[in-house]
């Protein structure tokens, strides 16, 4: 199974008994959405709701930070989600939420895991159905998990200020990138360079060709051959990129999950404004 599925392909695979189809919407707060409510009104037939908004590591000092091995396993044993399965995850939501699960999913070991291209907006738009019924599976044994991608710390990113052993992605806008007034933001990590995740879709929500994805991240200043750390607001756009990099085949590029939520409040990090020099 490809990393990104058309509406097409899923919509004749409804009715198959190893797919997974998971609702990975989150919405930011000043939307005033309620994912859980959504999902209840109308979503893709057979489709389990994910609860991304909860799937943190509440215990952690890092904010949002990424769900524990353990926390992981239990998740997906409530959902009756059975090891091996296919996954299919979409999203309705701005920030294309579905990129942070694709994120949480590969890293603890899931490998036939996918993103619906262009999501249920598309979905929406192409007149399929929806449904309101609300499908419950028996809770699934999970094996213990083991983390196989990458999470930065703070620590190591201040230590790479001066390594320079990554470079830094960050999936935000340029007003809160540069640090503009009004914008909430200090400005970036030194060194960053600003890739808007929103540069990676089509209008209609879809991604942009790989070679297009390619080039995007280049012009931006960021050789897709080299180590890369993604970061954003919270964690979640930077996992955008990743799912970026991932379909132009770079498997190894980590996430800094404390990103600006964890940077910006430390008064003693360093912070750069303007674009990067």
């Amino acid at each position: 199974m490809d990393k990104l599925v058309s509406t097409e392909w899923l919509a004749a695979r409804l009715d198959t008994d190893d797919l997974v189809i998971l609702d990975a919407s989150l919405h930011l707060p000043d939307e005033n959405r309620d994912a859980r409510a959504e999902f209840a009104k109308g979503h893709i037939p057979g489709a389990r709701f994910l609860d991304l908004g909860s799937f943190v590591d509440s215990d952690s000092e890092v904010p949002k930070a990424v769900p524990t091995a353990e926390q992981f396993v239990a998740r997906m044993g409530e959902l009756g989600v059975a090891p091996g399965s296919r996954i299919v995850l979409y999203d309705d939501s701005a920030i294309r939420s579905s990129a942070r699960a694709w994120f949480l999913l590969t890293r603890y070991g899931e490998s036939k895991v996918a993103i619906l291209d262009g999501g249920l907006g598309k979905w929406r738009m192409e007149g399929r159905r929806l449904s309101d019924r609300i499908v419950t599976h028996a809770p699934r044994h999970r094996a213990e998990a083991e983390a196989t991608r990458t999470v930065r710390s703070k620590a190591e990113m201040l230590a790479n200020i001066d390594a320079r052993d990554w470079q830094v992605a960050d999936a935000r806008d340029a007003a809160r990138f540069q640090g503009r007034p009004g914008s909430g933001s200090e400005g970036h990590i030194p060194g960053a360079r600003n890739l808007h995740f929103t540069r990676l879709f089509h209008e209609d929500g879809t991604y942009i060709s790989p070679e297009a994805i390619r080039s995007e991240f280049e012009q931006a200043g960021i050789d897709p051959e080299r180590p890369v750390v993604t970061s954003c607001n919270s964690g979640m756009t930077a996992s955008v990129l990743l799912f970026a990099l991932g379909l132009i085949g770079v498997h190894d590029a980590a996430l800094y999950d404390g990103s600006w939520l964890e940077w910006g409040a430390d008064p003693e990090a360093p912070k750069e404004s303007g674009e990067t020099r």
